[in-house]
């Protein structure tokens, strides 16, 4: 029998929204089971994830699944970990470097039916400061640091991070405090979420 899922999913991988806005034919790119209990929201797919379809497919992933502590083989194998960006598209590289921000249409066309069928879900992981800005309005702060450095504020439904990306090395060093108390967490809420077939078995405290 067909679920609600099924459906928001059919229709998420035949938009076309914005064709003839980007310079390249839409392929929207999204990983969640009915399963899924633990979301990884990020900004958009990168070049390499446009082509090969499957989200994480890079070294911003690899540095991701480090981060939670799941090896490669897991992290798309085990269908309580999903996989839905802010933009479900490749946006594009911009001349200077860099990819285009993630188009905000994206998410207000289809976040709200995609979220609404998944009923198990337990933690969201948002990467990066648009999927921040996107989904905490106003609750989030002036910039990516100050949002992610007032993590607690938001546990333990959802989980800030920076993104993985390399671009954000220097920002890493910079800021050993993440390292340093937010993976712990993170990495323990993804064990507990892992251990425990029901999502209100996992244990989720805030550390203070």
């Amino acid at each position: 029998m067909t679920t609600d899922l099924d459906v928001v999913l059919e229709d998420i991988r035949a938009c076309r929204a914005c064709a003839g806005v980007l310079a390249h034919t839409p392929r929207p790119v999204v990983r969640v089971f009915p399963e899924t209990q633990l979301l990884i929201c990020g900004q958009a797919p990168g070049r390499r994830v446009h082509e090969s379809g499957l989200p994480f497919t890079d070294p911003s992933g690899d540095r991701l699944r480090d981060w939670m502590g799941v090896d490669y083989e897991t992290f798309y194998a085990d269908h309580r970990i999903g996989v839905a960006a802010q933009a479900f598209c490749y946006p594009g590289t911009a001349p200077k470097g860099g990819d285009y921000p993630p188009p905000t249409r994206c998410a207000d066309l289809w976040r709200p039916q995609l979220l609404e069928a998944l009923p198990r879900m337990s933690l969201t992981l948002l990467v990066g400061g648009y999927a921040q800005a996107w989904a905490l309005g106003a609750r989030a702060g002036r910039n990516m640091t100050e949002t992610v450095r007032a993590w607690r504020d938001y546990a333990p439904d959802v989980l800030v991070l920076p993104h993985p990306s390399w671009r954000n090395t220097a920002w890493l060093r910079k800021n050993p405090w993440f390292e340093a108390d937010v993976v712990p967490y993170l990495r323990e809420r993804v064990r507990g979420i892992m251990t425990f077939a029901d999502p209100a078995s996992a244990g989720n405290a805030v550390p203070s």
